[in-house]
């Protein structure tokens, strides 16, 4: 364990809706081994056109004080200088617009830097397009929405941190109308044989932890 940050080893938590469920609260907390309230927390709310006033965003505030957090802020990198981000211990990547995200996580360089948290003893959790961002790629978000491409992104390339390709809200229909009446997994089928590709589904209540680069 890195003593200095009271957290054993580097570790990816990604979900669709942040600490949804008291499961996934408790498995955050089982990382950390050592003063809550010493640990510093950066909430990057960038996905959001809300940024910090968008009610998740709001909500992963609250959540982290309740658990005894003292030292939380919220980043975004389409204007805050993302080197805020290298001396913090948990950083939780809010969701919204995966395009948008992924657009300000290059310009910025954000993206280099969250790839080197990630090599280091510090908790990643990705919230929706959070969780995509750490992905391979955001094709499957093209695919579904492209609508959503405000920034006319051409190149989908993600970070790479997991190579899972993930779709969060699998359980989420409402969410994902479709003009053919398609189902989400009749979808998702389609673009896993156009791609080549296996998608990971994620529901709401659901998390997926990555140790070491290792998946549990």
């Amino acid at each position: 364990m890195n003593k200095e940050t009271g957290i054993s080893m580097s570790s990816l938590l990604l979900t669709s809706c942040g600490f949804y469920t008291e499961d996934i609260k408790s498995q955050f907390l089982d990382f950390i081994d050592g003063d809550i309230s010493q640990l510093k927390v950066s909430i990057i709310t960038t996905a959001s056109p809300r940024k910090e006033t968008n009610r998740y965003a709001q909500r992963a505030m609250q959540e982290f004080k309740d658990m005894g957090f003292q030292h939380i802020n919220f980043v975004d990198i389409e204007f805050d200088d993302p080197q805020i981000l290298l001396h913090r211990d948990v950083i939780y990547i809010n969701g919204g617009n995966p395009f948008t995200l992924l657009y300000y996580a290059k310009k910025s360089g954000a993206d280099e830097i969250i790839k080197t948290l990630a090599a280091q003893n510090v908790i990643i959790v990705g919230v929706s397009a959070g969780t995509l961002l750490l992905g391979p790629n955001i094709n499957i978000v093209d695919f579904f929405t492209p609508q959503m491409n405000k920034m006319d992104l051409t190149d989908f390339k993600a970070l790479g941190v997991t190579d899972k390709l993930i779709f969060p809200h699998y359980d989420r229909e409402d969410i994902f109308k479709d003009s053919t009446n398609k189902t989400i997994e009749e979808r998702i089928v389609e673009f896993e044989c156009n791609e080549n590709c296996k998608v990971t589904r994620l529901k709401d209540e659901e998390y997926i932890l990555i140790l070491m680069n290792q998946a549990h």
